[in-house]
């Protein structure tokens, strides 16, 4: 072992960076963080993974216009709700 290092150069961050992927940190409600430990168990994967994927759901999910046949079974629902 050396006596003294040069950390002049040295930057901070992972060791091994993994392609595609950034570390952060983020503040998350303990029931959601348990809910997701939880499936993750149920499941055999890692928690974050499966936050990274209901995330990248919500963000997937379109703000497209009604078509026809969705508004004519929420007008069939609505009428009949009411009558």
């Amino acid at each position: 072992m050396k006596a003294e290092y040069d950390f002049s150069q040295a930057k901070r961050g992972a060791v091994i960076t993994q392609p595609g992927k950034t570390r952060i940190t983020i503040y998350l409600d303990n029931d959601i963080l348990e809910a997701f430990r939880t499936r993750a168990d149920e499941v055999g994967r890692g928690y974050q993974p499966l936050i990274n994927d209901a995330l990248r759901a919500a963000l997937s999910r379109t703000s497209a216009p009604v078509d026809e046949a969705t508004l004519r079974k929420v007008l069939r629902e609505e009428l009949h709700a009411t009558g």
